[in-house]
């Protein structure tokens, strides 16, 4: 039963609990009198108690009075057992500790830690006291004594100290044995501010080594990805194979796609081109990330890679977190290749049957060489002849297992893997977080891209926004209307959406008004954004499906609808579908008080940039990586003890040590592997 317990804090052997780190520490090394308490405060008290009863106050309570001659409180213990009550009768002296506050009779704690004192008392404790994470049917105490435990056990030196004690003098970091004594024990006197901000020596020491570990993971995982073998796609490898005659070549292909085009590649986007067709050509797995700002062309470029192994006679999947996304991509790339002679077919979990069994027996067959859609593409039922590339889109909505089974769909060879984010994120984190993939940047939009203008509008004044819709309609315009009830179930937020709909069409019964969810069917969301492409609808209500690929250059007007419940990467997101034409756009964020510090902070950086790499930096700053990695992205979101923002600094330190320690003490990077990231590096095996 312990052992299931302490399972849920991560502990599988005796060392793990060391790596239990306190949440915060407590000073319970004075007794504070009685008298003198206040409402709100933390303190230990001793006393004898005076009055020990049972009420039932609606719901059945142990009530203690506990007085020191300097006055008294009350104990209140909602959850007891006979056995507890009968160890504090009248005249049992006792140390408690918890937080006092305010009751019916005067001050009380609730629950509070207490243990039985003889009359001569019992020395204090020397150290701080530590808080742990917890978990329930383990209490703080219990927890503290096992810890304690596990120090004393490894006097032995089972501890190993993987980093180098040449590193840590000249860092004036401890040992990792002193740094653990240290932060499970702080001495009195310790300086709780920096242990607060997570800077003190102690907790810099085991951050670097934490850093270190995942950089170590990711290292090994492209490693392993390089050593595997994939098709080498382009001129050479076609001749030397006889595949793609029909269409010509992968470069022959490649340039055909590209002259067909009604716009032609930024210097960024053909700098990135280059750097995809060189990894294409070679016969290891390309892991490359491509990240750029919202509507710098990163689809364009995806589509010109495609052509490489589409013209090599390989097959392409092309995954979208959404169906809408993937739909519209599916859309976009017909709208390309069809006129070259490639098929494109759409896999998505809600089309019809028959659709959905012709879609999977030309892939399986090799008859459809380009496949499009959500997650269902990596589903068992999912078979390729001969995928030679799979592009992700979004990335970030993805978790890293469920982009990594995508390559097991690879027959004979490994498949290369381009995956693609518009939410640009900060170098030093890219560098961390993905030090598995190589990156590329596309840091330039296509010409004729018009600045959006940002406002932030409160609810008063709504009228107002709903004014400006009716005017930029009436003048031939278009718009959007996002409903953003994102912390809300997918219910709600359909119903949200419905109601504004509704609220919207009775207030301006004129115009053509439209309506995109979750939960209509496929078909019903495409023939909506069809419509509204088409201009058959001048304003288009929606949730957050339309975050990303819906592109509608009439479009100049985007109204968010309770901004301030949402992050900053994803305002800009739904900004981006505006803009897209040569229409001067305006994004109103309209937002219910009051707004709390962070909120505020979010709309403020969105009206003053529209730049998605700044906009990244400040979102990093705010809420940290694991929300601009997204949630579920294994490894670094769930960073124990290091903070990307906070310890920046360690990273080239990181990327230097793990680079060394890879090629001069591959043991040491197993031991730090299994320490910090444990079972969680086994998702990038290769094999």
């Amino acid at each position: 039963m312990l052992a299931g317990r302490l399972a849920r804090l991560g502990v599988h052997a005796n060392q793990d609990l060391l790596f239990v780190l306190p949440l915060r520490y407590e000073d319970r090394t004075r007794v504070v009198p009685i008298g003198t308490l206040q409402h709100g405060t933390r303190a230990v008290v001793e006393g004898e108690v005076l009055l020990a009863d049972v009420a039932y106050r609606r719901r059945r309570q142990l009530l203690v009075r506990l007085g020191d001659g300097s006055g008294s409180l009350t104990l209140r213990f909602f959850h007891f057992s006979n056995a507890q009550r009968a160890g504090l009768a009248r005249g049992t002296r006792l140390r408690c500790h918890g937080e006092v506050r305010r009751g019916p009779l005067g001050l009380e704690i609730v629950h509070p830690e207490y243990r039985g004192i003889g009359a001569a008392g019992e020395p204090l404790p020397q150290t701080l006291t530590p808080i742990y994470p917890g978990t329930e049917g383990l209490t703080q105490g219990r927890l503290r004594s096992l810890v304690r435990r596990a120090l004393d056990a490894d006097d032995g030196g089972a501890l190993i100290d993987y980093l180098p004690p040449e590193l840590c003098a000249e860092m004036q970091l401890p040992s990792l044995r002193a740094a653990l004594e240290f932060l499970h024990q702080p001495p009195v006197g310790t300086e709780l501010a920096s242990l607060e901000a997570g800077r003190h020596p102690a907790q810099r020491r085991l951050a670097l080594e934490e850093l270190l570990a995942h950089q170590l993971s990711l290292m090994e995982l492209r490693q392993a990805t390089k050593a595997a073998n994939a098709h080498a796609l382009g001129d050479g490898a076609d001749a030397a194979t006889g595949a793609g005659a029909g269409a010509g070549g992968g470069a022959a292909l490649q340039r055909r796609l590209l002259d067909s085009l009604p716009f032609r590649f930024t210097g960024a986007q053909a700098r990135v081109l280059a750097e995809i067709n060189a990894d294409l050509a070679l016969a290891q797995p390309m892991t490359r990330l491509v990240q750029g700002d919202v509507g710098c062309g990163k689809t364009a470029v995806a589509a010109a890679a495609a052509a490489l192994a589409l013209g090599a006679g390989r097959q392409v999947a092309f995954m979208a977190p959404t169906e809408l996304l993937a739909q519209q991509h599916a859309a976009t790339l017909a709208q390309w290749f069809d006129p070259l002679g490639i098929q494109v077919a759409l896999v998505t979990g809600s089309q019809g049957a028959r659709a959905r069994r012709s879609a999977l027996a030309g892939i399986a067959s090799g008859q459809v060489p380009l496949a499009v859609g959500t997650h269902a593409l990596f589903q068992e039922s999912m078979e390729f002849r001969s995928l030679a590339l799979a592009i992700i889109d979004e990335q970030h909505r993805f978790g890293v297992q469920q982009r990594l089974l995508l390559r097991e769909k690879g027959r004979e060879a490994v498949p290369h893997q381009l995956i693609m984010t518009a939410t640009p994120i900060p170098r030093t984190l890219a560098m961390t977080a993905y030090a598995d993939l190589d990156v590329s940047v596309i840091d330039e939009l296509p010409p004729g891209r018009t600045p959006v203008r940002t406002v932030v509008v409160p609810e008063e004044r709504r009228a107002e926004v709903v004014a400006r819709i009716d005017e930029t309609c009436r003048g031939g315009g278009q718009c959007y209307w996002v409903c953003a009830l994102i912390e809300e179930s997918e219910e709600l937020r359909c119903q949200a959406a419905e109601e504004s709909a509704a609220q919207l069409t009775a207030a301006l019964p004129h115009l053509r008004v439209g309506l995109v969810h979750g939960r209509l069917s496929g078909p019903r969301k495409e023939s909506v954004m069809r419509a509204f492409s088409a201009g058959e609808i001048q304003l288009l209500v929606a949730t957050t499906v339309i975050e990303v690929g819906v592109d509608v250059p009439n479009a100049s007007v985007m109204v968010i609808d309770n901004a301030e419940r949402m992050g900053l990467a994803q305002l800009h997101q739904l900004r981006g579908r505006i803009g897209r034409g040569a229409k001067a756009s305006s994004c109103v964020l309209l937002y219910r008080a009051p707004l709390s510090e962070l909120a505020r902070a979010r709309l403020a950086v969105l009206r003053e940039s529209n730049d998605g790499f700044e906009i990244a930096r400040r979102d990093l700053e705010l809420r940290g990586p694991g929300e601009l990695l997204g949630t579920r992205q294994t490894g670094l979101a769930q960073l124990r003890v290091a903070d990307l923002v906070r310890d920046a600094d360690l990273l080239p330190q990181v990327r230097t040590l793990a680079a060394r320690l890879l090629r001069e003490q591959p043991q040491a990077s197993a031991g730090l592997i299994a320490r910090w990231v444990g079972e969680g590096e086994q998702y990038g095996r290769v094999g």
